[in-house]
């Protein structure tokens, strides 16, 4: 298979190349050439398989023309080792938990994913000292450092902006050690971002290291999150109701909801898409008008969504062929403020003990709110609520349990690194380690 790039103006690349590039040279995203789409035998028979065996057959779909089968099965079996439970919330609503990995976060899937892709790659090329940046706003730096943690010839450098993600977020990847470096740069995610896609397009720093990245930017990291789509699915139709199946994502980066509409493009029968932001507002906005204006980030409770130039509306638009009336189509959008989210945890909490983290709740409000009677929602629950344990203990007003593997985080020593938030400073420092 063939990738692309969405600015269309760099060469045709292998699947190694763009896992280990990750982002091409004229700033746009890798794409696949096609999109292979699944048997109607395989979503015919889908309620029958477990998480694994779909793993399996969507990876396959994506990455089985460059990577012997055993290989990848060995890869998504290491990949797919816990639990995504699909749990009823009230009626005709559901929530697909996605935070029973490593790190207690929806991004361990991809990040899990692709530390071991790369890890092919790079030992099939016999490389060594590969540096993985990654931009974080909260859950991306500790599933990415978790899933990198002590991968020989790797080093993974998580930016990430200095008093704006949780406690415990921070811990996860700045307690690390090891092949794990946290530069805390002082500024937003947005700055955190733009260092990272500045450092891959500086001619003169990948002449002297090998540099890639584990943001959703990257294909390795996105396409693999498909996997839970068709796996919600499967349960649904084993509860017998996946007519009109609607997704509802919390929505940042947009490489979440990238995958979905991936799986749907496939051929996955969702009905379509809420994608459900806070007050960083972007993506609604284009989706109410049709204009695309990045802005600053706005910090919000519900940090990991705090992005207000998502990178990943690119390939969205790619995908469409940048036709707003088919985007609109499938995907409607939403924007909720700190207050409408706290508002939604306490109300769901009291009426039903489900605890939502700020993030689910979002995607749960989208529900709640527009949801046809027809119509069957699953809402994506990204991050345990003890993540965010001050803001949530605050909301309910009740002392929460934080799962004993995620507080041990919190007692080891923090290491991190201090930045302002220029290409110099940065560009600087990995000289300096290289």
């Amino acid at each position: 298979m063939k990738y692309y790039s969405t600015n269309h103006n760099a060469p045709e690349v292998s699947l190694q190349e763009a896992v280990i590039k990750g982002l091409a040279p004229d700033k746009g995203l890798y794409m696949p050439k096609s999109i292979n789409h699944l048997s109607k035998e395989f979503i015919d028979n889908i309620g029958s398989m477990n998480l694994t065996e779909i793993g399996k057959t969507v990876a396959n779909a994506f990455f089985g023309e460059d990577i012997p089968e055993e290989d990848l099965s060995t890869i998504v079996s290491e990949t797919l080792n816990f639990a995504i439970p699909l749990k009823k919330v009230e009626e005709g609503i559901y929530v697909l938990e996605l935070f029973h990995g490593p790190t207690f976060a929806f991004k361990d899937v991809g990040a899990r994913f692709m530390a071991r892709l790369l890890s092919y790659f790079v030992k099939k090329q016999h490389q060594e000292n590969i540096k993985v940046l990654v931009a974080t706003s909260g859950d991306t730096g500790s599933a990415v450092a978790n899933g990198f943690l002590g991968v020989e010839g790797i080093q993974v450098i998580v930016l990430y902006p200095s008093g704006k993600v949780s406690n415990i977020q921070e811990s996860q990847f700045t307690t690390l050690g090891q092949n794990i470096t946290a530069l805390e740069i002082d500024g937003t995610f947005d700055d955190c971002q733009r260092l990272v896609k500045s450092m891959f397009l500086d001619k003169d720093l990948n002449k002297q290291m090998n540099l890639t990245s584990a943001n959703s930017i990257n294909v390795a990291r996105f396409l693999p999150q498909s996997f839970y789509y068709f796996y919600g699915y499967a349960q649904l139709v084993n509860l017998g109701i996946s007519n009109k199946v609607v997704y509802s994502v919390p929505s940042g980066n947009l490489g979440n909801l990238t995958a979905g509409l991936f799986a749907k493009k496939m051929g996955l029968p969702i009905h379509r898409f809420f994608a459900a932001n806070n007050k960083n507002d972007t993506f609604f906005n284009y989706l109410k008008t049709g204009d695309y204006q990045p802005k600053p980030s706005i910090q919000t409770i519900a940090n990991a969504m705090d992005v207000g130039a998502p990178s990943n509306f690119d390939r969205i638009i790619d995908l469409y062929r940048s036709s707003y009336q088919s985007i609109t189509k499938d995907i409607t959008g939403f924007t909720y403020t700190d207050d409408e989210i706290k508002q939604t945890i306490n109300d769901v909490y009291t009426k039903s003990g489900y605890l939502l983290d700020p993030h689910g709740a979002c995607a749960y409000k989208a529900l709640k709110d527009k949801k046809e009677p027809d119509e069957t929602g699953i809402f994506l629950a990204t991050a345990h609520p003890a993540k965010f344990k001050e803001i949530v203990e605050q909301i309910i007003d009740e002392k929460i349990d934080v799962p004993e593997k995620l507080e041990s985080f919190t007692k080891k020593s923090k290491l991190s690194i201090k930045l302002p938030s220029d290409t110099e400073s940065v560009k600087n420092y990995l000289i300096q380690q290289s």
